[in-house]
């Protein structure tokens, strides 16, 4: 479901995750539902998704492998799912500039100690929420280019869930179109006409403390 148009802007976070929750409520009361949300600001929407469901909540933490001496060009992320973290090649980028599979795998290593550092200070120790044969709604506070939620997705495929559905409060209208050929299901509340950037879909975009999403996740 995406719908386009104009409209008011989201006071917060927390009123975009309301307004989420109630286009998700055919997922309510369900056991195998879980919420992930993406860091730091895909939690606190993904936070009342959770309650309204009755799901319980976790994070999703995706770090980009960046090209060497080209980092903002992605050859690949790594994504912690549960207790695993899988690696998803960008194989276009990775055969075009001919890097060395040992330059990869150090490149990997070094995201992925980021996304195990990054989870201890999230989750304080616990273990993540499973999703095999779940349904998964996977949640950020809107899309852009949509990079990291599709590299979420990929990574999210390989652990088996049994649906995938992201959902957002705003996305631009052509990456949530793209991603619907990805993901079962893309749940997109505005996608404007004019789109700039996630923030003009929200009154108070401030940016998400750690200390935010480390209480909502311990909630």
């Amino acid at each position: 479901m995406v719908a386009s148009g104009d409209r008011e802007p989201y006071p917060d976070r927390a009123a975009a995750g309301a307004a989420l929750a109630d286009a998700l409520a055919g997922y309510a009361g369900r056991a195998d539902v879980v919420v992930l949300g993406l860091p730091r600001g895909g939690v606190p929407v993904a936070a009342p998704v959770a309650v309204a469901l009755g799901a319980p909540l976790d994070v999703l933490i995706v770090r980009k492998i960046g090209l060497p001496r080209q980092a903002e060009l992605a050859m690949g992320a790594v994504a912690g799912i549960g207790g695993a973290v899988e690696v998803v090649r960008n194989a276009y980028v990775l055969d075009r500039a001919g890097v060395a599979a040992a330059d990869f795998d150090a490149a990997c290593r070094r995201e992925t100690a980021e996304l195990r550092r990054r989870e201890t200070e999230f989750r304080g120790g616990r273990a993540g929420v499973p999703v095999e044969d779940r349904i998964v709604v996977l949640v950020d506070d809107g899309l852009a280019t949509g990079s990291t939620m599709r590299a979420a997705v990929a990574a999210l495929r390989r652990r088996r869930p049994s649906r995938i559905v992201v959902a957002v409060p705003i996305g631009a209208p052509e990456t949530c179109a793209a991603l619907e050929l990805e993901a079962d299901e893309v749940v997109c509340l505005w996608t404007p006409s004019r789109f700039r950037a996630v923030g003009q879909g929200y009154r108070d975009f401030s940016p998400t403390a750690d200390e935010e999403v480390r209480r909502l996740l311990g909630r």
